[in-house]
């Protein structure tokens, strides 16, 4: 069974291919392609047998020649008309055993067939046999290529050099067929050799006529004779002249059911391509455009299909967690439900990077019935890569919305705007501004792309957004979505993703099972704690991908044909952790406080530190703070001073002590007012000499008056907080309605206190200050 593979296939039309052999060819059966496809998820081998009957387009078992040859998928290059155009590498030969109809493509069971090569020599009297008439031949076809002949002179595989041979000099498909299902290497290579005989009085005979109709003939035979031969290999290859492929567009607009202005529109350009040289550069705009439009599907949406049960299934299955996004999303396609109105918000989904907003937005157009297609907004900067180039300029083309549909090959389809919050601005205009019309319900029915120059109706298109951080999307564009925040993951919920998805995913991209490969839980539970802290699973993943990849390379090295991955020995093979929890500092200090700081990537820790020494008064803050938190630092010094005797500080501390409040890492911008209750407690611990509590964390804005105002990104905060090692924290009294949104597994390892006023702070952080 060992010899046995399983491949899709792709039947041959009129083509067959010998293994060595490099070609291309073009694929428009839908069975086919989705072979192709099923191949490159694999590893790109797929089987290749001629086709008996041309005429046949659902070949089955008795249609299709049991030998054929095992290929490789160098590339695919998806052509007009739906035609994918494959660059193959023949591999071996092999023979068909069973074959498997599946609905969407052919698949058969196939048998290596292992072309032995006997020293012998008579098979060295017929390789040189054979080395010498194609050398032959390529003399007399005029190709004289001195290194296909030298490597023809060094290849001594008889096997590989006649089918490298066979590909190039058999021309009947009948030879081709026959060449490929001989056996016998000598019986090959005396049919080649006579094939090339053959071929070679041909050509003799090709060039001998040639020459005389060339001596024969004046200058205006040469020219008749040059059109008819371009006009038989136009003919041969199927290409029309100017004329007919004028006509063919006209007939495919007629045909078409496209709206009024658009039909009107392509007609009238078609009508000023009959007038235009076909050779003038106009003429070659003019043709692109009336392409564009029909490849546009304006008539063509998908039934959309909406059951917000079958709608949950699929997000559940694809998404581990992430409750509160989920029953959102439910709703939102509820409502669509009971309206069937194709109107409706348009989401942004809001949150780190890593945490599956992409992932959803694809599982929603999957639970509707409809096409997924995907804009990519981050660094563009030209207002034109929305709506287009106006045909004026050359190489103008349509805007990104025109592709997408062209893509997707529907009208309504789930177009997702990927990092919105990452659009630029230059002196070609504003893409964001562009986006507004296209966001807006109420205009998008007549979106006019500058390059089309027609109304395009986007009111059936299901928009969504995703982003990493609102702060920089403009306020017009936001008021147009509705944000749904997509959290960092806890503990549990990543460990769960990492088993039931991630490892599964990594083992299949390196074409391995568990039972190759087994990753206890223990293990996973290591590479989460040890080796990744982010708010999502991207970096997770990334490590679970690094893990097998080393165990597989030990495995190989010793021998061994599966390989067990527990806890030590994934550091063995990951090496030293980059961070543990139980290296945390335990010691309370003097003017070092854990604050919580929320970021683009999810929440964080952020310590701060303050120290007091003998001086005239100043203030320095170092750790490139922004100017929000430089001007929290001088609010939280200011009511130090105010309050000193309070907490037993020396009320002229102002006058003979010089304070420096820094924040770790100085090379990272730090900006934000919600550190103010963290400085305060730094300042007070440093002026009073009383030690802070290690294991408090605090988050929250303070006033001049000790007022503690409340803040945002409350949940992140804390799953940092608890990833960190921290068992208390310190939020403002005004985020207890946050405290929900806290998953219960975090909530339940954190002691949470409220604070209004910066005393309850102090009296929780600080050991033994004075109230």
């Amino acid at each position: 069974m060992e010899n046995n593979r399983v491949l899709p296939l792709i039947p041959l039309r009129g083509l067959t291919i010998f293994p060595n052999m490099v070609i291309h060819f073009d694929v428009g059966r839908e069975k086919s392609k989705e072979a192709i496809e099923v191949a490159m998820r694999a590893d790109g081998d797929i089987f290749l047998a001629p086709q008996k009957d041309l005429e046949i387009d659902e070949p089955k078992k008795s249609d299709v020649n049991k030998i054929g040859t095992i290929a490789n998928i160098k590339q695919i290059v998806k052509l007009p008309n739906d035609v994918f155009r494959v660059l193959i590498e023949g591999k071996e030969k092999g023979k068909i055993l069973k074959f498997k109809n599946k609905k969407s493509y052919l698949e058969v069971e196939v048998e290596r067939i292992k072309e032995e090569v006997i020293d012998d020599v008579e098979i060295d009297a017929y390789l040189r046999s054979l080395k010498k008439a194609f050398i032959s031949y390529m003399k007399a076809i005029g190709d004289t290529n001195p290194e296909m002949i030298k490597g023809v002179e060094m290849d001594n595989d008889p096997w590989r050099l006649s089918d490298i041979i066979s590909g190039i000099v058999a021309t009947k498909e009948a030879d081709r067929l026959s060449l490929l299902e001989i056996s016998d290497l000598k019986k090959k290579i005396k049919k080649l050799l006579f094939i090339i005989d053959e071929e070679i009085s041909i050509i003799k005979l090709q060039k001998k006529i040639g020459k005389t109709v060339k001596d024969k003939a004046d200058k205006s035979q040469k020219e008749y004779f040059l059109r008819e031969q371009i006009k038989a290999i136009q003919e041969e290859l199927g290409e029309d002249d100017e004329e007919s492929e004028i006509s063919k567009l006209e007939e495919q607009i007629q045909n078409r059911n496209l709206p009024k202005e658009v039909k009107e529109k392509a007609l009238y350009e078609v009508k000023r391509l009959k007038s235009m040289s076909s050779n003038s550069s106009e003429s070659n705009v003019t043709k692109t455009y009336i392409e564009w439009i029909l490849d546009i599907p304006w008539e063509i949406s998908t039934e959309e299909n909406i059951d917000i049960n079958f709608a949950e299934e699929i997000i559940n299955r694809d998404h581990f967690g992430l409750k509160d996004v989920k029953d959102r999303i439910i709703e939102f396609l509820a409502v669509k439900q009971i309206s069937g109105d194709m109107k409706g918000p348009i989401l942004c989904l809001v949150g780190p990077p890593g945490v599956g907003k992409t992932s959803i937005v694809k599982s929603i157009a999957e639970s509707m019935n409809r096409k997924y297609s995907r804009i990519a907004l981050g660094g563009m900067r030209d207002e034109s890569e929305i709506r287009g180039h106006r045909k004026t300029y050359v190489g103008a083309m349509p805007g990104r919305i025109a592709y997408a549909l062209k893509g997707a090959k529907s009208m309504n389809p789930v177009l997702l705007f990927d990092e919105i919050d990452k659009i630029s601005s230059s002196y070609k205009g504003e893409p964001s501004d562009a986006l507004l019309e296209v966001l807006d319900s109420e205009q998008n029915n007549t979106f006019r792309d500058n390059y089309l120059e027609v109304p395009m109706d986007l009111s059936k298109v299901l928009f969504i957004a995703t982003a990493n951080s609102l702060d920089t999307i403009p306020r017009p564009l936001l008021d147009r979505m509705e944000i749904i925040e997509v959290s960092g993951y806890t503990y549990e919920e990543k460990f769960n993703i990492a088993k039931k998805y991630l490892v599964n995913k990594q083992l299949k991209e390196h074409n391995v099972t568990n039972k190759i490969v087994k990753i206890s839980d223990d293990a996973i539970r290591l590479v989460i704690e040890g080796y990744t802290r982010e708010s999502g699973v991207r970096g997770l993943n990334r490590a679970l991908g690094s893990l097998i990849r080393k165990a597989l390379t030990e495995m190989l090295k010793k021998g061994n044909k599966s390989i067990t991955v527990n806890s030590k020995k994934a550091e063995e093979l990951l090496g030293k952790r980059f961070y543990s929890l139980e290296t945390m500092d335990k010691e309370d200090k003097v003017g070092v406080v854990t604050g919580m700081a929320w970021t683009a990537y999810g929440g964080d820790t952020l310590p701060v530190e303050a120290m007091v020494m003998e001086g005239t008064g100043k203030l320095q803050l170092t750790g490139k703070l922004g100017d929000v938190m430089q001007e929290s630092a001088k609010a939280a010094f200011t009511y130090v001073r105010a309050n000193a005797k309070k907490y037993g500080i020396d009320v002229e501390f102002y006058k003979k002590k010089d304070v420096h409040i820094h924040v770790p890492e100085g090379a990272v911008p730090k900006d934000g007012p919600s550190a103010g209750v963290t400085m305060v407690t730094a300042l007070v611990s440093a002026l009073s000499e009383k030690k802070v509590k290690y294991n408090i964390a605090m988050t929250g804005e303070v006033t001049l008056t000790g007022r503690v105002l409340p803040i945002g990104g409350l949940k992140e905060k804390a799953l940092a907080a608890s990833r960190f090692g921290i068992d208390t924290i310190i939020i403002p009294k005004e985020n207890e309605k946050d405290i929900d949104k806290i998953p219960d597994s975090v909530k339940d390892s954190l002691n949470i206190i409220t604070a209004s006023h910066v005393d309850t702070v102090l009296e929780n952080a600080i050991i033994g200050v004075n109230k």
